[in-house]
């Protein structure tokens, strides 16, 4: 549900009707240069992209390089959140 020029006693009962159906609720508006956006998506999941983590090599000496996690910036991961 999208709501837009509504009151703030509208909006947040139309949400609370929302929420307790699992219905996603968005609402948002403009004055001007200025303007607001909420948006109520219950439970839900999403994924974010990450770096992938290298992985140290078994030859590699012991020692605070060895120990630090790296990153390769051209790869990266999908994560489910």
């Amino acid at each position: 549900v999208c709501l837009t020029c509504c009151s703030r006693e509208s909006m947040v009962r139309i949400n609370q009707i929302c929420h307790k159906n699992g219905i996603k609720f968005f609402t948002g508006d403009v004055f001007g240069y200025h303007g607001y956006m909420f948006a109520d998506l219950g439970d839900h999941e999403f994924v974010e992209e990450k770096p992938k983590v290298a992985k140290v090599s078994a030859g590699v000496e012991d020692g605070p390089e060895a120990k630090r996690a790296r990153l390769d910036p051209a790869e990266t991961t999908m994560v489910k959140k």
